[in-house]
């Protein structure tokens, strides 16, 4: 166990931010479930555009805090855009 102030502090901070960046990949998760429920279900083409905006900017703000990898977020983003773009050919 810690027994230097400091250390005792570096700990309490990473409890904190392991707590703030799990909550954080979370909602990230559930964004892209969401837009992937659509997809699957035939969701309405607004709901589908509404959903992959806020998809998106949840992934590029987790690339930005730092909870995944810049790269990572924009894999993801192309890959449901592409999705996306299909499943509204299809519904037109």
């Amino acid at each position: 166990m810690a027994s230097h102030a400091s250390a005792k502090k570096s700990i309490r901070k990473t409890e904190k931010q392991k707590s703030i960046n799990t909550s954080r990949m979370s909602r990230i998760k559930t964004f892209v479930k969401k837009l992937d429920s659509l997809l699957i279900n035939n969701g309405k083409p607004e709901e589908i555009k509404d959903s992959f905006s806020k998809m998106q900017k949840e992934l590029m703000r987790g690339a930005a805090k730092k909870v995944i990898h810049k790269n990572t977020a924009n894999r993801k983003i192309s890959r449901m855009a592409a999705k996306v773009k299909a499943a509204l050919s299809r519904n037109s």
